[in-house]
C-alpha cells in the first residue's frame, strides 16, 4: 500500500467510518435462515422467546463481525480501488478516513460482536471467530487470499457455510451441521461469487485496468470465469442432491428448480453493468427475488409431503422378464 493511504485525511466524517461498515450488506446474513431452519427441522426444536431472543442475538453478532471484516476490507483495499471506476469514490480511496480510526472502529466491532457471540454457548462462539478470522486471511498481507485467482473465490464464499453454521449453532450448541448441506453452501457461494467476478470483469472492460483494480485479475479471463462458474455450480449440485437424498428423497423435486436458479443468476451476471457486482442490488432484479421466495416455500412444502414411490430412486430393484 502506498503512502498517501496513511497521509492525513482531507476531512473526516461519522458517516465515512459508516460507509466502512456496510450495514447495506447486512442483508448477506439471511444465509443463517436455512441453517436455523434445519436445525429446527432435523433437531425438533420448538420456538420459543428464548430461542427468538436467541436469534436476535446472533443476528446482531454476526453483522458485527461481518462489519469489521467489512472495514479492514476497504481500508486494504483503498489504493486498488482507486482503479474502478466506481468504488474509487469510496472514503477510503478519497482518502476522507485515518488508519488509527479504521483500527479502532475494526477492533470495537470485533469485540462487540465476540462479546455477543459468547453468551450463544462455546460452538456459536467458535464459528464467529472463525468468520472473523476469515476476513484476515482474505485481505490482510502476507496471505491475502483476494489477490490470488481461485483461492479469492473459495476463500470469500466459505463464509457462507460459516453464516450457515451460526444460524445453526443459535439453535443447536451441541453437534455440527451435515458436511454434505456445507460443502454444498460453500461451492453454491463460490458460484456466486465467480459471476461476481465475471460480471467486474466485463464491466471494467481492459485486463490491465482490472488487474490493477484487483491482481486475482491478471490470471483470469471471461472464459475461465466463466467456467470455474460452471464448476461450481455443478459440484453445489451433487453435494446438495447427497443432501436431499439422504434426509428427504422428497427434496429431489427441487433440483429442477435449483439448477433455473443458478442458470438464472447467471444470466444476470451477464448483463452490461450487472447488479450481480453489488448483490445489494439484487432489488433491481424483482421477479429473480419473486422466484427465489417461490423456491423457499415449494422446499418448505416438501418438509411436510410424503411421496412413497420415490423411494424406488435409493433402493434396490431387479426387473425380471415375464
Amino acid at each position: 500500500m502506498s503512502l498517501q493511504t496513511f497521509s492525513a485525511p482531507s476531512r473526516q466524517r461519522l458517516s465515512d467510518y459508516v460507509a466502512l461498515a456496510r450495514p447495506d450488506h447486512w442483508f448477506k446474513n439471511v444465509f443463517m435462515l436455512p441453517g436455523v431452519a434445519l436445525a429446527l427441522v432435523l433437531r425438533a426444536e420448538p420456538l420459543s422467546l428464548s430461542l427468538v431472543r436467541d436469534l436476535v442475538i446472533a443476528f446482531v453478532a454476526t453483522c458485527l463481525i461481518a462489519s469489521a471484516n467489512y472495514t479492514i476490507n476497504e481500508w486494504l483495499d483503498a489504493d486498488f480501488d482507486r482503479h474502478h471506476p466506481v468504488k474509487r469514490l469510496r472514503p477510503s480511496a478519497l482518502g476522507h478516513v485515518s488508519m488509527g480510526l479504521v483500527g479502532l472502529q475494526w477492533f470495537l466491532l470485533a469485540a462487540a460482536g465476540l462479546a455477543l457471540a459468547s453468551v450463544l454457548g462455546i460452538l456459536f462462539m467458535r464459528v464467529a471467530a472463525v468468520l472473523l478470522c476469515m476476513g484476515i486471511v482474505y485481505n490482510v498481507q502476507p496471505l491475502r487470499t483476494k489477490d490470488r485467482h481461485y483461492l479469492d473465490v473459495l476463500s470469500e464464499s466459505i463464509n457462507n457455510p460459516l453464516r450457515f453454521m451460526l444460524g445453526w449453532a443459535a439453535v443447536v450448541s451441541t453437534t455440527l451441521p451435515p458436511s454434505s448441506i456445507l460443502l454444498a453452501y460453500w461451492m453454491g457461494g463460490a458460484f456466486l461469487m465467480a459471476v461476481k467476478r465475471y460480471a467486474e470483469f466485463r464491466f471494467i472492460g481492459n485486463p490491465t485496468t482490472a488487474a490493477l483494480y484487483r491482481r486475482s485479475f491478471r490470471s483470469y479471463t471471461e472464459e475461465t470465469l466463466l467456467l470455474s462458474s460452471f464448476f461450481y455450480a455443478l459440484t453445489a449440485a451433487f453435494f446438495l442432491g447427497v443432501f436431499l437424498i439422504k434426509y428427504r428423497i422428497e427434496f429431489l423435486l427441487s433440483i429442477p428448480l435449483f439448477a433455473l436458479l443458478f442458470v438464472w443468476y447467471l444470466h444476470i451476471g451477464m448483463k452490461a453493468d450487472s447488479v450481480t457486482q453489488k448483490p445489494e442490488r439484487l432489488y433491481q432484479e424483482p421477479a429473480f427475488l419473486a422466484y427465489v421466495v417461490f423456491l423457499g416455500l415449494v422446499v418448505t412444502a416438501l418438509f411436510f409431503i410424503h411421496i412413497p414411490w420415490l423411494s424406488i430412486l435409493v433402493t434396490d430393484h431387479v426387473l425380471t422378464g415375464g
